[in-house]
């Protein structure tokens, strides 16, 4: 019964990961882009909650009212000023960028905040720690579940903008051609600058979950990146629901190792990515070369 529990809290830590996968997604998906700055735009929205919540003494769910709509801004900004210009000097200059602006983000964060590690459990009350008994070995956490369902409906969203709308049409028409979508009267630069800003909005929100269910630092950013990255390629890149999936694949991997050794934790989560990895290209390489086969034999 403890491994059934094991999967279940697994499947709810998959949520956060998704959540946080789901901007990188989207990023890489409309832009081409790889954020190696997603992981502390997170931590940033989960200092800006903290700062709002401590000096205003608001609850840290009110603070998102501010803080959203600012990793939104910062979002358009950071498109507008940094990504739009590397975007035009080919693919490793938007790589280079956001691991500058990683780099900046973290060391801002230390000089203003220090070393020392927060979180906003506390701030949350029993949220933080209650649970739902299910039976004498499973437990079910309220923030868990809680970071879960809003994983899910910020995923049922980004897919109903996308299908069902004028921008979420701009967006997929961008994402597969730019040049030609400019043709017919979409503004790849407002498309692109929205598409930042949601992305944004969403690493600061799940670095808000982060501060709540856990504790952070300055440098906090670059794990985050990892499990975020590992999600979407398990899950498949470019593809919301995948997000979902490979978030949910990495929390079981990492709560079936955990209980193990707590050493394996982080370690299972990295194997289950190499060998979901390894065994894609496998795949891959089996398909290309059953191609170059039929080819040949048409040929003969």
């Amino acid at each position: 019964m403890i491994w059934v529990n094991q999967v279940v809290t697994g499947i709810l830590l998959g949520g956060y990961y998704a959540l946080l996968a789901s901007g990188l997604s989207l990023m890489f998906g409309v832009m081409r882009i790889i954020n190696l700055a997603h992981g502390d735009l997170a931590i940033l929205g989960a200092f800006a909650t903290f700062l709002v919540a401590d000096d205003l003494g608001w609850n840290p769910f009110l603070a998102l009212v501010l803080v959203l709509p600012a990793m939104a801004v910062l979002g358009w900004l950071l498109q507008r000023t940094m990504l739009e210009r590397s975007l035009r000097s080919g693919v490793l200059t938007p790589l280079l960028t956001t691991f500058g602006l990683a780099i900046v983000l973290e060391n801002l964060l230390f000089e203003k905040y220090g070393a020392d590690t927060r979180s906003l459990g506390p701030q949350i009350g029993n949220l933080a720690f209650d649970s739902w008994r299910v039976t004498d070995q499973i437990y079910v956490g309220h923030l868990s579940a809680l970071i879960f369902v809003v994983a899910v409906g910020v995923l049922g969203t980004l897919h109903l903008l996308l299908r069902r709308t004028s921008i979420g049409r701009a967006l997929r028409a961008t994402a597969e051609d730019p040049d030609t979508a400019e043709l017919v009267g979409v503004n790849s630069r407002a498309v692109y600058g929205i598409a930042a800003g949601i992305a944004v909005a969403i690493a600061g929100l799940a670095g808000v979950f982060l501060a709540m269910r856990s504790s952070y630092d300055p440098y906090s950013g670059p794990p985050q990146l990892i499990f975020a990255f590992e999600a979407v390629v398990i899950g498949g890149i470019g593809s919301l629901w995948g997000t979902l999936v490979g978030g949910i694949v990495l929390g079981i991997a990492q709560n079936v190792g955990a209980q193990f050794d707590p050493q394996w934790q982080i370690l299972s989560g990295h194997l289950a990515f190499l060998a979901i990895l390894a065994g894609r290209l496998v795949l891959t390489a089996v398909e290309e070369r059953g191609g170059f086969a039929v080819v040949l034999g048409r040929a003969s």
